[in-house]
C-alpha cells in the first residue's frame, strides 16, 4: 500500500490520528512497534481505562498546568462531549464516576482498545508491526520513515509515539530523538504524575494503608503552597502514592533546586475548634481507657503508632491523664502529618512524562514549524495534565486535531508548512 500518510505509534493518540485522518479520505499507515495496539492503554485508570472527564474544555485547560493553553484550538475540535459520543458511536457505552472520571460501563480496557480496533480496520488504516528508527527527511520536508524491517515513504507523518513512562509497553523516548533529527527543541523529560519517596520511615510503617477523603497540602523550602487537594493516597514502603498524590507530583518539579514537605490532613472535613471538641468527647467518655484506644475512634489502626509518637503521648496513657498541651500537640499532627519528600520515584515509574517537543515549534494544528509534513501529537509534546482522564483527552484531542490536518494537507495536494 502506498500511504499518504504514516502514523508512528499505535497508542491513544496515534489511533486517533490514523482513524481521523483515513475518515477524511486519506490512505493511511499505522506504525506500532508492539505485536497489540494501545499497550498503554491496558493499564490506564487500573485496567478500566479513564478514557476522559465529563467536563467543560475549560476544566481540561485548568487541570494541565504544563502549556495548556497550546491546547485550545484542540480542546475547541473535539472536547470531552465529543469523545464520550465518539466512543459510544463505536460501541462502547460509558459511565461517569467521582470527580467525572468517565469509563467503559464494563470497567474493561480492552472494549475501548478493541473498538479502536475494528474501527481502524473498517476505515482500511494498514497496520504494519515494526519500529520506526528515523524519519527520512529531505531538504526542510519528511519523506517518509525508516523502520526496522522496511523503509516507508509519504509525503507526511503524524509522530505519535508516547514520552518515556512505562518503557514495557513501548514509550521508550524514540519519538524525541525523531524530532530533535527534525529540528525540534526536546526539553529534558521528567517524571510528572509519579509516586514520591520519602524521608524516615513513617511511611513504611504505615504500608499498604489507603486513606480517603484526606486534605494534601505542598509547601516548598520558601514555604508557598504549591498544591493544596482533597481526595484519596496511599503509604508505601517508600513514601507515597495513589491519585491525591501523583496529582501533587506535577506541582514539584524542581527537586534538583528545591525542596518539598506533604501535610496530610487526617479531618479535613473539621475545623480545630470543631476536632479539638471531637477529641475532647472522647477522651471523656472512656476516662480510664488507654490513650490507645482513643485513638483508634480517630484514626486506622496503622496510623495509631504514628500519631501517638507524633504527638508524644504514650499509648498507655490514661485518657483522663491526657493534657491540654498534649491534646493540642495531637490536634495539630491529625490537622497535619508532615513528609519531608526525598524526589519522585523513577521516571520508568511515571503514568505521564513532563517535557518533549516544545510547543512554540508546533502549530495549533500540530504540524511542526520546522519540518514541512511533520505532525506531533500525544505524550510527544511537552504537554502534561493532572489524573482524571484529562491526559487521555489530551492524547485523544491532539490525535483528531493532527489526522485531519494532516488529511486535509494532502486532499489540497501537498503539506501544511510551519510558521
Amino acid at each position: 500500500m502506498k500511504a499518504d500518510i504514516i502514523v508512528i505509534g499505535g497508542g491513544a493518540a496515534g489511533c486517533m490520528a490514523a482513524l481521523s485522518a483515513a475518515e477524511e479520505g486519506a490512505r493511511v499507515l499505522l506504525l506500532e512497534r508492539n505485536q497489540k495496539l494501545g499497550r498503554k492503554l491496558y493499564i490506564t485508570g487500573k485496567g478500566r481505562c479513564n478514557l476522559t472527564n465529563n467536563c467543560p474544555p475549560q476544566q481540561v485547560l485548568d487541570h494541565t498546568p504544563r502549556n495548556g493553553r497550546f491546547l485550545h484550538s484542540a480542546l475547541k475540535r473535539f472536547p470531552p462531549s465529543e469523545v464520550m459520543a465518539f466512543f459510544e458511536r463505536l460501541g462502547v457505552p460509558l459511565k461517569t464516576e467521582r470527580g467525572g472520571r468517565v469509563f467503559p460501563q464494563s470497567d474493561r480496557a480492552a472494549d475501548v482498545i478493541d473498538a479502536l480496533l475494528l474501527a481502524l480496520r473498517r476505515a482500511g488504516v494498514a497496520i504494519v508491526q515494526d519500529r520506526a528508527t528515523a524519519l527520512l527527511l529531505e531538504a526542510g520536508e519528511v519523506t517518509g520513515v525508516r523502520g526496522e524491517c522496511d523503509s516507508y515513504p509519504a509525503h507526511t507523518v503524524i509522530l505519535a509515539t508516547g514520552g518515556m513512562s512505562y518503557p514495557l509497553t513501548g514509550s521508550t523516548g524514540d519519538g524525541y530523538e525523531m524530532a530533535r533529527a527534525a529540528g525540534h527543541t526536546i526539553l529534558p523529560p521528567k517524571p510528572s504524575l509519579v509516586p514520591l519517596v520519602a524521608r524516615g520511615d513513617i511511611c513504611a510503617r504505615m504500608q499498604g494503608l489507603s486513606l480517603r477523603n484526606v486534605a494534601v497540602r505542598v509547601k516548598n523550602q520558601k514555604n508557598k503552597v504549591m498544591f493544596a487537594e482533597q481526595g484519596e493516597l496511599l503509604f508505601t514502603h517508600f513514601g507515597l502514592s495513589g491519585p491525591l498524590i501523583l496529582s501533587a507530583s506535577a506541582h514539584m518539579r524542581e527537586f534538583e533546586t528545591d525542596t518539598y514537605r506533604v501535610c496530610i490532613d487526617l479531618k479535613p472535613a473539621l475545623d480545630e475548634q470543631t476536632l479539638e471538641k471531637r477529641i475532647l468527647r472522647e477522651l471523656a467518655a472512656q476516662p480510664n481507657r488507654n490513650f490507645v484506644h482513643i485513638l483508634e475512634t480517630l484514626a486506622p489502626r496503622l496510623l495509631v503508632p504514628v500519631l501517638s509518637e507524633l504527638s508524644g503521648i504514650a499509648q498507655d496513657t490514661k485518657a483522663n491523664m491526657v493534657t491540654k498541651e498534649a491534646r493540642r500537640r495531637l490536634l495539630s499532627v491529625l490537622k497535619c502529618i508532615e513528609i519531608e519528600i526525598a524526589g519522585p520515584r523513577p521516571l520508568e515509574e511515571a503514568v505521564i512524562t513532563s517535557g518533549g517537543v516544545q510547543v512554540t515549534e508546533v502549530n495549533p494544528t500540530m504540524a511542526s514549524k520546522k519540518t514541512a509534513g511533520l505532525y506531533l501529537c500525544g505524550e510527544v509534546l511537552d504537554v502534561d495534565a493532572y489524573t482524571g482522564g484529562y491526559n487521555l483527552q489530551i492524547a485523544w484531542c491532539t490525535g483528531r486535531t493532527a489526522g485531519v490536518a494532516a488529511a486535509k494537507a494532502v486532499k489540497n495536494g501537498g503539506t501544511e508548512h510551519g510558521v
